[in-house]
């Protein structure tokens, strides 16, 4: 990173990775740890924590036991911020931002992706093909189904015109009425509509748990259940039953609670059910954007000027387009 005239130094930028740190990110004189025991020592005297293992929660795990005084803003390299969400960084003066806006449209094309393979039963042609059984039948038509997607940031938006696009009529919920978006008290009456329901919402106390017993009853039998949000907002033993009794036609999960998905679930075997790694969002060239987005964020910052893609930390997610927030003091200690 390249620092101007107008740029002031920063006093330690530290980063939490996995395997390997950000690509093309000057790390010269940068604080790299991989746990929570390399976080606690690196924490005391940092001003700017970059979470790029997203899945980690070395930033819960080490907070209660350090000196955070010295933060200003912490960042992570994912849309969903729910590791974050706990109460150490929720009631300190640190800023929150994440990475809106890599994932869109990447998520829409595979959503779409899953709609088409099981209307298609492509999973069907797939095992025939691997059985070399030449095995006919007929398929759904997607052009005129309905799809609920809950969820109404920039990555719902994306799915809403992805599959408007091939002829889904589309309704949109969200937290609370806007234009085009239903608020979140009209679900109940929207699934019995579903073909098709997508779940692209934060995890949140609002969203943990939305799609439970209840929910799955008022879906008609003809649904699909397609998660690229977040495991915790399905409860999966609902799910596994409703699937097994047929109640729904299948679903699609790119997310589940306990990740990886443990080698004794039924979610792997049962009938209708499509399961990925928590990859809907990573295309050829998606680490590189990841760190474009945190780069373009340490300038504003290092210039004095407000951040984008600040998260509103009691709701759990970024609430505007142009997120932004005031330029952050670099006086006195979070709180």
């Amino acid at each position: 990173m390249s620092v101007s005239a107008a740029q002031r130094p920063l006093s330690a930028l530290t980063v939490l990775h996995s395997d390997d740190p950000p690509p093309h990110l000057d790390l010269d004189g940068v604080r790299l740890v991989t746990d929570a025991d390399g976080l606690a020592k690196a924490l005391p005297g940092t001003e700017v924590l970059l979470v790029w293992d997203f899945l980690s929660d070395a930033v819960r795990d080490a907070w209660p036991t350090t000196d955070t005084s010295d933060l200003r803003w912490v960042h992570t390299a994912s849309a969903g911020v729910d590791r974050l969400l706990f109460p150490g960084l929720l009631d300190s003066d640190v800023a929150l931002t994440n990475s809106r806006g890599v994932f869109d449209a990447p998520m829409a094309e595979y959503v779409l992706g899953l709609v088409l393979a099981m209307a298609k039963d492509l999973p069907g042609t797939l095992a025939a093909q691997a059985r070399h059984d030449w095995h006919h039948r007929e398929t759904q038509v997607v052009a005129g189904t309905r799809a609920v997607v809950v969820g109404s940031g920039p990555i719902g938006h994306a799915i809403a015109r992805m599959l408007g696009a091939v002829g889904v009529t589309v309704d949109l919920v969200g937290r609370r009425a806007a234009d085009g978006v239903h608020p979140f008290d009209d679900l109940p009456g929207l699934l019995p509509t579903a073909d098709w329901l997508v779940l692209a919402a934060p995890l949140t106390d609002a969203t943990r748990g939305m799609l439970d017993a209840a929910a799955l009853a008022a879906l008609p039998a003809r649904a699909r259940v397609i998660n690229v949000g977040r495991g915790g907002l399905v409860v999966e033993p609902d799910l596994v039953d409703a699937l097994r009794e047929g109640r729904i036609a299948g679903a699609a999960l790119d997310v589940v609670a306990q990740e990886p998905l443990v080698m004794d679930s039924p979610l792997w075997d049962l009938p209708g059910v499509i399961v990925s790694p928590h990859m809907s969002g990573d295309t050829i060239g998606w680490r590189r954007a990841l760190a474009d987005v945190f780069t373009a964020n340490l300038a504003r910052y290092r210039a004095g000027e407000p951040l984008h893609n600040v998260v509103d930390k009691s709701l759990g997610y970024v609430t505007s387009g142009e997120a932004t927030s005031p330029p952050i003091s670099t006086t006195g200690g979070s709180s």
